[in-house]
């Protein structure tokens, strides 16, 4: 058993607590991981409000995160202690139907499926103060160390600075994937992205990419723009300096709407703009944003009736352990410039000024 420590969540709506917790020894076919450096994601946010489907409390959040693997349980064989690893969110169990098909990068064992607080057989790997403690999409990226199934983890080359490629445990495929897998951006068309933080950003990366002739970047956060445009972004709109909906200034800007659209904030206003401001035939609307569980979202049905095509993505269409490491790989010698992507370094104490920060919109 290994004492460290962890930022636990006790309860809905109150800070993470920095606590010292025990993570026992991995079982067959788990990894424990050292982790090194994670990413704080608006999905963890997400989880302090309460509005995440099926988080259990307490539990430690956290699930953009890249590590050193410390030990191995029995059957093991795709990792070792001592590689350097990719946590990943959306696992690949390989075996299940969905695995199994080319074109599908969800798997059974996801946590709109099945519950990821506890591992496979049910029981936590982690305590504190004498309790049972939650994991969070199995990898539970706010603590120093963490256990996880063999198929939520995936080896990185040995020179994969850890404190940069974290994002690529969710934000960077997330956003790059929903335009090269999910949208198919084609060279020469046109696309909207409905919010350019963490995730939007690469989504912005993703369209240049694949040769988008114009990309419309659209946040009420000026700063964020200022990066769009540095990553590609040709247009800039702030919503709050039109008196008009986003979708009409988008339609009277491109003639008959853009090719592609991407909301990545989740509010169902927005998701309904993005969709609106798609080509009335062929436009097609990713939607990557979550909204709290539960939600509804009301739209005309003539937005879709004409020909529109509206779809969601997990983890940007990649399936994980085959794809991202190569993703890594690839973006590493295009020389990315990751750095665009990372606003703050914070020691771990310092987790809940990480958190105040997202709330701020830095």
């Amino acid at each position: 058993v290994i004492k460290c420590r962890a930022a636990v969540a006790w309860a809905v709506g109150k800070a993470l607590s920095v606590e010292e917790v025990e993570v026992a020894p991995p079982k067959a076919e788990e990894v424990r991981v050292k982790v090194v450096a994670t990413g704080i994601c608006h999905t963890d946010q997400h989880v302090l409000e309460g509005i995440f489907p099926n988080a259990d409390f307490p539990l430690i959040p956290g699930h953009e995160g890249a590590g050193i693997v410390e030990s191995v349980g029995e059957g093991v064989t795709s990792v070792k202690p001592g590689d350097k690893v990719i946590l990943l969110c959306l696992p690949q169990c390989g075996k299940c139907s969905f695995c199994l098909n080319p074109e599908s990068n969800y798997c059974i064992k996801t946590h709109f499926s099945e519950s990821q607080c506890v591992l496979p057989d049910k029981t936590s790997r982690f305590t504190c103060k004498g309790k049972m403690i939650h994991h969070f999409l199995w990898v539970s990226t706010f603590a120093e160390y963490t256990v996880i199934p063999e198929y939520a983890v995936a080896k990185l080359d040995a020179a994969a600075p850890l404190d940069k490629v974290c994002l690529f445990g969710c934000a960077f495929p997330t956003g790059y994937g929903a335009a090269i897998n999910t949208a198919k951006v084609k060279p020469g068309s046109t696309c909207a992205v409905f919010g350019v933080g963490g995730v939007g950003l690469p989504v912005v990366i993703g369209c240049k990419a694949a040769g988008a002739s114009r990309i419309i970047a659209i946040d009420i956060n000026k700063d964020k723009l200022a990066k769009a445009q540095e990553l590609g972004a040709t247009d800039c709109l702030c919503p709050q300096d039109f008196k008009k909906p986003m979708q009409e200034v988008i339609t009277e800007m491109t003639g008959h709407g853009v090719d592609y659209a991407f909301e990545v904030i989740g509010h169902a206003d927005t998701m309904v703009a993005a969709l609106a401001s798609c080509n009335v035939n062929t436009g097609v609307c990713v939607m990557i944003g979550e909204l709290p569980s539960g939600s509804m979202i009301s739209i005309d049905p003539v937005l879709l009736l004409t020909g529109r095509t509206w779809k969601g993505c997990l983890v940007g269409g990649c399936k994980p352990r085959d794809h991202i490491p190569n993703l890594i790989s690839s973006c590493l010698e295009k020389k990315v410039n990751l750095d665009l992507l990372i606003t703050h370094r914070l020691p771990f104490a310092k987790v809940n000024e990480g958190f105040e920060l997202l709330r701020a919109g830095k």
